[in-house]
């Protein structure tokens, strides 16, 4: 997984534990929701500046975007 898809799964994700549609996480980041579901399909690349505003309209850090998925421990 490279870093564009690691940030639009970690996107989604936090979007939808916050319980926020495209719709009002885009206007609240002040993108448009087109650009944001593009972001979520990992189509572009993202600027430093709208993680930043991303992260603060969903309560995190903006590392948190970007980190890889824990890999599930063999048993």
């Amino acid at each position: 997984m490279d870093l564009r898809e690691t940030f639009a799964a970690n996107l989604r994700r936090a979007r939808n534990a916050k319980g926020l549609s495209q719709d009002d996480l885009a206007y609240e980041a002040g993108v448009s929701r087109s650009y944001l579901s593009q972001l979520e399909k990992g189509v572009y690349y993202v600027s430093l500046k709208i993680i930043g505003r991303l992260a603060q309209v969903l309560e995190i850090e903006p590392a948190e975007l970007l980190k890889p998925p824990q890999k599930k421990a063999r048993r």
